[in-house]
């Protein structure tokens, strides 16, 4: 019945976000307790090597007084969403549990592995950063951890899942062969790039909440309802952490939220591809149209600047561009979610009729 595979996906997503709710104040204690934030605002040195003025006016004096690893509330929701009702299945066989047990070899092993693995591998980074007052890992070591395991994923889905192509709407799936394999990891790269749009008050919470209730539907119409669940809990226990980081946040989401929903959020893109018979990758710039426009805008900057000897922008990432030209951050923030829903809905379209 269609009832119940709607409850498996709203229900965990539900809880996740009750979660959330419950654990902020927790989470919130702690963080101040142990001032969890950066012992030197503003970033110092920007993309391209120079001093970021703009920035730092903008931000560092926040940097340091808001506490980081606010990510933790999301997958920390997600994890006791997660296992909690596998738990309660496994306890519990034959009983109404095993109908909202979501955590399936077939389906949610792979994403699920590659969220908890951003989570930690982003925490580490956040605790290098508040403790020892660094930067953090070193960008190729972070590069270094999306690769290998978006190269091991990439291993999986063409050796055990079979995934050899990629669905292109209105046409037939354009086959890559082993090809799949760099093509992910390329994507993935790119995606976990776009991480950097966590860098206004309320703006990531939102947009990823968005792009993965998303992915939830685009799941569903596939009738993945393990992925479709598994999404709707990141979008559940992502509202709760918005919810205490519109402004004035509470937190930042930093490394170790921001990792693990990018990591999570191209695994899912491919699984909803030809997997599910489907197309998840060809619409994943559409339905994260703000995310892969802030990686193309990084980009055209360095360049830019690389190149040409100016910038296109007062600043990158583009969000920080239109504070800059006097955007209040309330309304960048918001107009930003008007666009992401917008093209959520454009994409979800075009993946379900095309």
């Amino acid at each position: 019945m269609i009832e119940a595979e709607i409850l498996k996906v709203f229900v965990p997503a539900i809880v996740a976000f009750l979660v959330g709710i419950a654990g902020a104040p927790i989470l919130t204690h702690f963080l101040y307790k142990h001032k969890a934030w950066k012992k030197k605002g503003g970033k110092g040195v920007g993309m391209g090597g120079g001093k970021t003025p703009i920035f730092d006016a903008l931000h560092g004096e926040r940097e340091v007084n808001t506490p980081r690893m606010g990510g933790m509330l999301i997958w920390g929701s997600v994890a006791i969403t997660l296992f909690g009702i596998f738990l309660f299945a496994l306890l519990a066989p034959n009983t109404i549990a095993t109908d909202f047990d979501f955590l399936t070899r077939s389906q949610t092993w792979v994403p699920a592995a590659l969220f908890f693995l951003g989570a930690f591998v982003g925490l580490i980074d956040d605790l290098i950063e508040v403790t020892r007052g660094g930067m953090g890992l070193k960008l190729p070591v972070r590069l270094l951890v999306v690769g290998s395991a978006a190269t091991l994923a990439a291993v999986w889905f063409y050796s055990k899942l079979e995934i050899t192509s990629v669905g292109i709407p209105f046409m037939q799936p354009l086959e890559l062969g082993i090809w799949i394999i760099p093509f992910f990891v390329i994507g993935t790269l790119i995606i976990y790039a776009s991480g950097v749009i966590d860098g206004i008050d309320g703006l990531s919470g939102g947009v990823f909440s968005i792009i993965f209730g998303a992915y939830a539907v685009v799941a569903f119409m596939q009738g993945q309802f393990d992925i479709a669940a598994f999404s709707a809990t990141i979008a559940g226990a992502t509202l709760a952490f918005l919810w205490f980081n519109i402004p004035p946040a509470r937190f930042y989401m930093t490394e170790t939220g921001s990792m693990a929903l990018t990591m999570a959020l191209a695994t899912i893109a491919i699984m909803t591809d030809t997997l599910g018979e489907g197309i998840g990758i060809a619409v994943l710039p559409i339905i994260a149209f703000p995310l892969i426009g802030t990686v193309g805008a990084n980009v055209l900057q360095v360049l830019s600047k690389k190149f040409l000897g100016q910038k296109i922008f007062k600043i990158a990432p583009i969000h920080h561009h239109f504070e800059a030209i006097g955007w209040p951050a309330h309304k960048v923030t918001m107009r930003y979610w008007i666009v992401t829903l917008i093209f959520a809905i454009l994409g979800v379209t075009l993946a379900i009729v095309g």
